[in-house]
């Protein structure tokens, strides 16, 4: 990891979390910069392992970071894939808790490091900034509710199929308007659908046969998604 300790280039990365930035004083607003950490991330490195101690709360600020949950046989389970600009890797520290999941970047990644003493600092002083934590947490519990759902209740096909759309959502497509943005391996995009990597090719190759997809590589191209959106609907 590399560290970046440049003070200008810290200003300029925490006012680019205006989430956090907005609320705060000018006062509130030095402070953050004067404690935030910048670090690169190489692709498949860890951020922060289970059990381990919560330290940061971080910000993607490029790249694409997977929260995922160790399972039975090595086989990990995928919880959600962070975005830029995205918080993440704080809840257990507001409730005194060791991580429950890992994190680790998907390709190579740039990350801010806001130490937990400093936003729960800054929490205390400002309420505006606590308001928009509780409303991050909420956010996140409504999100850990339907992702259960999905996990649980639906079949293959359907789980597959909010898989693709849920990483159009959160990264977006490329220039066609149709192509993912991200590549996961078929291994990551399993484990992030719930099923065995066999069954996510298989899935895949039906998907393609029936010109709901285009596969090139790790290029998934969305042909149909509004029928991939019936798919995911009808679980």
């Amino acid at each position: 990891m590399i560290s970046e300790n440049e003070a200008g280039n810290a200003r300029d990365v925490a006012e680019s979390i205006t989430a956090l930035w907005e609320p705060l004083t000018e006062e509130q607003r030095q402070y953050l910069v004067d404690n935030i950490e910048i670090r690169q991330y190489q692709k498949n490195e860890v951020l922060y392992r289970e059990n381990d101690e919560p330290q940061y709360l971080m910000c993607l600020l490029e790249g694409k970071v997977k929260v995922y949950k160790d399972g039975a046989g090595g086989r990990n389970q995928i919880i959600r894939a962070i975005n830029e600009k995205s918080l993440f890797g704080y809840r257990p520290a507001f409730v005194g808790e060791n991580y429950h999941t890992g994190a680790a970047a998907i390709e190579q990644s740039r990350v801010c490091l806001m130490p937990i003493p400093t936003i729960k600092q800054l929490i205390k002083q400002n309420t505006r900034l606590a308001i928009f934590f509780i409303k991050q947490l909420a956010t996140m519990l409504g999100e850990a509710d339907a992702l259960t759902v999905n996990l649980t209740q639906k079949h293959i096909r359907g789980r597959l199929a909010e898989s693709l759309l849920t990483l159009r959502d959160k990264y977006g497509v490329e220039e066609d308007g149709s192509t993912l943005s991200i590549y996961l391996s078929r291994e990551d995009l399993a484990n992030m659908s719930n099923m065995t990597t066999s069954n996510a090719i298989r899935t895949l190759s039906a998907f393609a046969q029936e010109k709901l997809i285009g596969l090139d590589g790790r290029k998934i191209k969305l042909i149909q998604a509004e029928d991939l959106e019936r798919i995911s609907q009808m679980g």
